[in-house]
């Protein structure tokens, strides 16, 4: 790669033009990174809701044209001035919010939440000129949560990118950069389920099926799915769901039926739907004393949660998570590593696979709800 540095790059970009629309293969050109940045090789990138979500327009500020996406791995083509944590040929993943190790929140033990680098999905420019690094014919392409990785290559923070084990398979450890991450790092991390307890889960979706299978690692006797979609269950079986509830087969609140089968409540519950009602079930759940519950899903922008603050009183803890309380830098290692060792399973949430010039099937998937994760071949 080493003739490269320094130069522009051509190569293939899939790019939004607008909202809903389906993207198209473009040539576009890559600058070389900057300070603090790094050009990295797409590989292997998955799609994810958050960026279906964006493309469709329903996020805030709309800002096209674009190049979508964030769950991906790749290697490392040449790094800018100041980078001395990566190097040309490292094996990275990158992150749709990152790790300065210099602020408050990279500072503290507590908190994954980087002054800097989280996530901004309103900026389509990098932080270090405010300009992009991707262009057609002069004409700047918006980047998107910092990593654009719809694109063979794609400049991103160093930040932003956590170097892991150069054997661990790219086209399996992808996934982890976004979505199965949050789901089982809000369970292992946050929740934190002794051997032995019950556990629900709000949403078998990608992140749910990662929450159930973080209940699974950590040895669960009882994983409760809760979804309004009975066909997941099956599927939820393989991530360690023991049972199943689909609140529209009860005439009374979903947390009622818990605390039935429970005897008074599940010690843990996640919820990864982001819808306000599943929320505040998922919180009243829990068993009085000792219970915890996690949230996860984002919620509608007008979403209020309400509920009794005997609730709380009643010794319930309500919890909040970003990304798994995974540090990017710091932490994702580790996740590859728990892959490497056969702890954490992560075939099983890839559904499908094509190649990058048929990047357009992996929205139509996603949109037809079919499968968890599909993922995108660069290289054809």
């Amino acid at each position: 790669m080493s003739s490269t540095v320094g130069q522009v790059i051509r190569c293939r970009a899939a790019v939004a033009w607008e909202a809903g629309k389906p993207l198209v293969m473009e040539e576009v050109e890559v600058a070389p990174p900057q300070a603090n940045e790094v050009r990295v090789k797409i590989l292997f990138t998955s799609l994810c809701h958050t960026d279906v979500y964006f493309w469709e327009a329903k996020g805030q500020n709309p800002l096209f044209p674009r190049i979508y996406g964030h769950e991906a791995g790749g290697i490392v083509e040449s790094v800018g001035e100041g980078v001395t944590d990566l190097k040309p040929g490292d094996h990275v993943l990158p992150v749709f919010t990152g790790e300065c190790k210099e602020c408050a929140h990279c500072k503290s033990e507590e908190s994954n939440m980087c002054d800097l680098l989280r996530i901004n999905t309103d900026r389509g420019v990098m932080l270090n000129d405010g300009k992009s690094r991707f262009s057609i014919n002069g004409k700047p392409i918006y980047h998107f949560v910092g990593t654009s990785t719809f694109s063979e290559y794609t400049v991103i923070h160093v930040g932003c990118l956590a170097k892991i084990n150069p054997l661990a398979p790219l086209d399996k450890v992808c996934v982890l950069s976004c979505g199965i991450s949050t789901g089982l790092g809000a369970t292992l991390n946050v929740a934190k389920p002794t051997k032995g307890s019950t556990v629900a889960v709000f949403g078998l979706g990608a992140v749910g099926l990662a929450a159930a299978e973080g209940a699974r690692i950590a040895g669960a006797s009882r994983i409760i799915g809760v979804d309004l979609n009975s066909s997941r269950f099956e599927e939820a079986k393989k991530f360690g769901a023991t049972e199943f509830v689909n609140p529209k087969d009860y005439n009374k609140p979903v947390q009622e039926v818990i605390a039935e089968m429970t005897n008074g409540g599940v010690d843990r519950s996640v919820e990864c739907t982001g819808h306000i009602d599943a929320m505040i079930s998922a919180f009243e759940c829990v068993h009085d004393g000792w219970g915890v519950a996690v949230l996860v899903g984002v919620p509608h922008k007008d979403a209020v949660f309400k509920t009794h603050p005997m609730n709380l009183l009643n010794e319930r803890t309500l919890k909040g998570t970003f990304f798994g309380n995974y540090k990017p830098r710091s932490d994702l290692p580790s996740v590859v590593e728990k892959y490497m060792s056969k702890e954490l399973e992560v075939e099983k949430f890839i559904t499908h696979t094509v190649p990058f010039s048929e990047i357009n099937k992996a929205f139509e998937y996603m949109l037809r709800g079919e499968g968890l994760r599909c993922i995108i071949r660069m290289e054809e």
